[in-house]
């Protein structure tokens, strides 16, 4: 199933990506540092979810209380939630 998350006090607008079988798939962030939030998708492509959420959660880019693996670790917990 695909997700979109708005993301929040960052630079990318939103985050989509698919969850099978509690993988991780297909991430891609709308706007943003093009080249990193592409290695973050490619990265945790195939990875289990758990294990994606356990080391993107609490990343902050510079003074900013959040960053984008950190909204995408919300993300992924979001999708899981529901």
């Amino acid at each position: 199933m695909q997700y979109r998350y708005q993301t929040r006090g960052v630079c990318s607008r939103s985050v989509t990506f698919e969850l099978v079988d509690n993988t991780v798939r297909n991430v891609q962030f709308e706007g943003g540092c093009n080249g990193n939030t592409k290695g973050i998708g490619a990265l945790i492509e195939g990875m289990d979810v758990g294990e994606a959420i356990k080391r993107l959660a609490g990343i902050r880019c510079g003074f900013k209380s959040t960053s984008c693996p950190d909204q995408l670790s919300k993300a992924l917990q979001e999708a899981l939630n529901k």
